[in-house]
């Protein structure tokens, strides 16, 4: 009996017990059937698991989660008005604030709170015979921690947004500090709506800042911030 009649009288058993057929060979052809066998497996095996997922996917209904609408913002009529004054602003300078000097004394104060001593802050004389500046200049941060004030955030007198109870700080989403701001410079702040958004119990402001320099084309300190007035 030849190989070819062999397989075919084998075949309906081979189907069913496919290792029948490696304790009939030799040694040698029974590493070959066993490598046939396990390639042949694997072929079959992603086969198997795509029919099985699809089977899955079509016989297993997911549940679908109904839409839940959040419930309506009830403004108060403080905030309601507020709001639309913002809104026929966006974009447009709101608020300029008034200037103030940043002297020797405030950016040593402010290196003592931070423990940054760097010489182009603390040294005059070396920052003078050393820096391009010729000069000390201001913390980044020092100016950045100046917009509240700036900006009339804290002085209870002489609010941006009187008719709210309470500002608070959510965050900045970008800064940046264009130029730096020299020791004995004067800054000021103004504001720039970009959007309002109704909230619970009042509204979220994004506003941008930028610190302007006295006489200096370049702004010392962009900032996009982020605040949360409450009524």
């Amino acid at each position: 009996m030849n190989v070819v009649d062999f397989f075919k009288q084998k075949r309906d058993v081979l189907s069913v017990h496919p290792f029948e057929l490696k304790d009939l060979l030799s040694p040698s052809l029974r590493d070959y059937w066993l490598e046939l066998i396990n390639k042949a497996n694997n072929s079959q095996l992603g086969v198997l698991i795509k029919d099985h997922k699809l089977a899955s996917n079509d016989d297993v209904a997911v549940p679908v989660k109904p839409v839940v609408q959040p419930a309506p913002i009830v403004m108060k009529p403080e905030a309601q008005e507020l709001l639309n004054e913002l809104n026929d602003t966006l974009g447009e300078v709101i608020h300029v604030g008034e200037w103030l000097t940043v002297d020797q004394s405030r950016i040593n104060s402010f290196a003592d709170v931070t423990e940054d001593h760097q010489w182009i802050h603390t040294d005059p004389e070396r920052a003078a015979a050393e820096s391009p500046f010729k000069t000390t200049i201001a913390h980044g941060f020092l100016t950045l921690s100046l917009l509240s004030v700036l900006t009339d955030s804290v002085d209870p007198e002489n609010q941006k947004f009187p008719t709210a109870k309470m500002t608070v700080n959510v965050g900045l989403n970008q800064v940046r500090f264009p130029y730096p701001v020299k020791a004995g410079n004067r800054v000021r702040a103004s504001t720039k709506i970009q959007s309002v958004t109704p909230i619970k119990r009042g509204l979220e402001i994004v506003q941008e800042l930028t610190v302007e320099i006295e006489g200096v084309r370049r702004p010392g300190c962009v900032a996009e911030s982020v605040i949360r007035l409450h009524f």
